[in-house]
């Protein structure tokens, strides 16, 4: 319990991050950058050139960063975070509510207890009344955009394949028992209600429980409260953090436990994902948000470094453009210098772009489409004079956006897709959370008298040179005469 103290007393606010447009508050481990050449104080970003042996080291460090990007927290080392989340694991496991109450009111600064770890019925129909109509009119033209979306992707089962008197088929059914987890401390995003409930509810889910840190006044942020009401949820937990990562895997008097957990969260949140998978399904292990540009010189450089901000502005973020055209790179630099002062978080973005971020300028466009599927980023934009054929040549990515009028946001709010995605590189063999995620196969094979006995003696023999004589028996002994 040492460890879980120290992290107590010195933890005021995890943020947020983790595989969707949602990522801050965890940290990026950073790299000494001595060895790359400076940049003139005016510009943020780094310009690799790929054709020298000293420009593909450095892309493949900026690669390898942002790939150990989901290690490290505010600064916390990777060990600590396995540390702290197992010694997390272990109390909730052993104290059950009272853990899971005693830590988060320890480092949110509130006043929890097992009674009121559920947030009442009424206090939800509650935020849903007083919430902004405008706002949840804009929630339900966005539900309607992914609810369509998802729908139209949905897994259905094919023609069961008939060989004779055998019949072998697939179905889908949905995951029982759903928990959500909605980030919150140093900001909100109520749109990762929306991509991860309708997607939940178009497979079918039956249960589906919402865990959100609390606010200092011990209450889930209204508009998160007021999206699960709209959407019909009615199990809603003050709680975050590996908490309650653990109270969902594990099961607590108060949480009943969960068959998959989804959503993004900081480093806490996603190790406790990686430590309790396999007692429990996950949909991803992510990090920070992060873009890939993928343009040639038909792009508009403002454009680019627009989108590009929109990723760093997360804090932490990524954002790299790859471009067979040197003049279009040096634009975008100048672009990014011009724009980043004008924003909100602009010391934030700055930083991000420093650290995190390059424009890679590569010898034509097919070997930036290598590069991308290399890097294998949570967000592509493709913006060329052929993005089609661009496409074509891409396998690695976990959404991509086609085209100079299809920015990022539209996916991370509006669209359909859900905004939960992979990072990290993980787009290799992850995909989008989507609502197949929430459904299992199930293989049906049914087979009559005549053809078992056609295949029976085959059955038999695999099984007995495997030494397996009983599965043999069971084979053989429905041939006999009855």
């Amino acid at each position: 319990m040492d460890m879980i103290a120290v992290y107590l007393d010195r933890r005021a606010d995890l943020g947020t991050s983790g595989g969707s447009h949602v990522q801050r508050g965890a940290t990026f481990a950073l790299q000494s950058r001595r060895e790359e050449r400076k940049l003139p104080s005016t510009m943020m970003i780094r310009i690799i050139q790929t054709g020298s042996v000293e420009g593909r080291r450095q892309v493949v460090s900026l690669r390898e960063t942002l790939r150990r990007a989901t290690l490290t927290a505010d600064g916390d080392r990777a060990a600590d975070v396995k540390t702290i989340v197992h010694e997390i694991i272990e109390d909730v496991e052993a104290r059950g509510d009272a853990a899971v109450a005693e830590i988060t009111s320890r480092l949110d600064k509130t006043e929890i207890t097992p009674e009121t770890l559920r947030v009442p019925q009424e206090r939800i129909d509650e935020a849903h009344h007083t919430a902004d109509g405008d706002f949840l009119a804009l929630a339900r033209r966005a539900a309607a955009n992914i609810r369509e979306y998802q729908e139209s992707i949905r897994l259905r089962p094919p023609s069961p394949l008939k060989r004779g008197g055998r019949k072998l088929g697939l179905r889908y059914t949905p995951v029982d028992r759903v928990g959500i987890y909605v980030p919150g401390g140093r900001a909100l995003y109520p749109s990762t209600v929306l991509m991860t409930v309708v997607p939940a509810q178009v497979a079918g889910v039956g249960e589906l429980a919402i865990t959100s840190p609390p606010t200092t006044k011990g209450d889930v942020n209204p508009l998160a409260l007021a999206l699960a009401s709209e959407l019909g949820v009615t199990e809603v937990y003050r709680v975050g953090g590996a908490q309650a990562i653990a109270a969902l895997g594990i099961g607590t008097a108060v949480i009943k436990r969960v068959d998959k957990i989804v959503g993004p969260g900081n480093a806490f949140v996603a190790e406790a994902k990686r430590q309790l998978f396999g007692r429990v399904g996950i949909d991803s292990i992510a990090g920070p948000s992060e873009v890939l540009v993928l343009a040639d010189q038909t792009a508009r450089a403002d454009h680019l470094a627009a989108d590009m901000l929109a990723q760093v502005e997360h804090d932490p973020g990524s954002a790299v453009l790859v471009t067979p055209s040197q003049a279009l790179a040096d634009q975008v630099a100048n672009q990014l210098a011009a724009q980043t002062p004008e924003l909100d978080r602009a010391e934030a973005a700055r930083a991000c772009l420093e650290a995190y971020s390059a424009i890679i300028v590569t010898k034509d466009l097919n070997e930036a489409c290598e590069v991308a599927n290399d890097f294998a980023p949570e967000h592509l934009q493709i913006i060329t004079g052929d993005d089609e054929a661009a496409l074509k040549k891409i396998r690695n990515a976990g959404a991509i956006f086609l085209g100079p009028d299809t920015p990022v946001p539209l996916g991370d709010y509006y669209a359909g897709p859900s905004h939960v995605l992979p990072t990290g590189g993980t787009a290799k063999f992850f995909g989008p959370l989507s609502c197949n995620d929430f459904l299992k196969a199930s293989s049906v094979v049914r087979y009559d008298a005549a053809s078992l006995a056609e295949d029976a003696q085959d059955v038999a023999d695999f099984a007995v040179r495997e030494g397996l004589t009983a599965h043999a028996k069971t084979v053989k002994i429905r041939k006999k005469k009855k």
